[in-house]
């Protein structure tokens, strides 16, 4: 049995913030995917184009989808389903299985059991990054973690006046320098405040200029290596914001920053805003790294945990409910 079949009977763990966070790509470019396989006649050549054409309208990316169309294809010949209607179930398995790309996929941020955990966080500017750090500063202290931020990002004065503030309303400590004091030097600060005082968890801001600056991506390594010297074993993760309404651009950036930094898992703010939440997919297959975090809305509580199974139902939540 797969995916679809299982998930459709787990009435009571279908998450409505998923479904109403991903309204708009459920009501923009997947709106007539429903129609579409329950009024086609047959499978045929067609009908493949023009599933390939809601896909990639939906941001899922060019490569992702005619990898998915070709592996569909090949699953419709092997099981001889001619049936448009059973292509329900096979997309939503088939798209289940990209992700997974048949490894267990743990979106849990990596953090130690016992000691002080590290958590870089790059990106470039105006992506949410500074407000996703707020709301995991939040999160981990509501579960009763000592937090400590770091306000890396020193080029830009606003950031560390930003960072200060939502420190202020968590209520948590942070490390900051004045404006263009050397943002190592932040980072180094932090360290040893978090080592001495015995803080659980501590979030670094990175600057976020345009990511094709050589600089920025010297100074991202060198942030790191402070962190490696001061926190033997850490970072935990390195987490890459991006702004899901920017699209394909976002994933220009994941791949520039790929290049150059140890990036271990993706958060994708303002998933709401699109209607074309697909790049989640794209990200996966043609990166490999898995999503931590996803933004369903402006409320502390709304940066979400990844989760594979309600983030396809809030993509088709049509096709489960009758």
């Amino acid at each position: 049995m797969g995916f679809f079949s299982l998930f459709k009977k787990k009435d009571k763990q279908k998450n409505k913030k998923y479904k109403m966070g991903l309204h708009k790509t459920r009501e923009g470019a997947l709106s007539t995917l429903k129609t579409l396989l329950e009024n086609n006649p047959k499978i045929d050549d067609e009908l493949f184009d023009r599933l390939e054409e809601i896909f990639i309208m939906a941001d899922i990316g060019v490569d992702t989808v005619v990898d998915f169309i070709d592996e569909l294809k090949e699953e419709v010949a092997h099981k001889k389903n001619t049936d448009p209607v059973l292509l329900q179930e096979m997309i939503i398995d088939k798209m289940f299985e990209v992700y997974l790309q048949g490894e267990v996929v743990n979106a849990n941020l990596n953090l130690k059991k016992e000691g002080l955990s590290v958590i870089l966080f790059v990106g470039v500017n105006g992506v949410g990054k500074t407000t996703s750090i707020a709301k995991i500063a939040a999160a981990y202290k509501k579960l009763g973690k000592k937090v400590l931020l770091a306000a890396g990002d020193t080029f830009r004065a606003g950031a560390i006046e930003q960072l200060s503030l939502w420190a202020g309303r968590v209520g948590v400590d942070i490390v900051k320098k004045e404006a263009g004091a050397d943002p190592s030097s932040v980072i180094f600060d932090a360290c040893k405040k978090a080592k001495e005082e015995h803080y659980d968890l501590l979030l670094c801001d990175t600057a976020g200029r345009l990511q094709n600056k050589v600089n920025l991506m010297n100074e991202l390594a060198k942030m790191r290596r402070v962190i490696e010297n001061a926190c033997p074993g850490s970072p935990e993760e390195t987490l890459l914001v991006i702004d899901a309404t920017t699209g394909q651009n976002g994933m220009s950036q994941a791949k520039a920053f790929k290049e150059t930094t140890d990036v271990t898992g993706i958060i994708l703010t303002k998933l709401d805003g699109t209607s074309k939440g697909g790049i989640v997919l794209a990200i996966r297959h043609e990166l490999g790294i898995p999503i931590k975090y996803i933004g369903l809305g402006e409320q502390m509580e709304d940066l979400e945990v990844f989760d594979i199974e309600q983030y396809l139902y809030g993509l088709f939540a049509d096709f489960f409910e009758e």
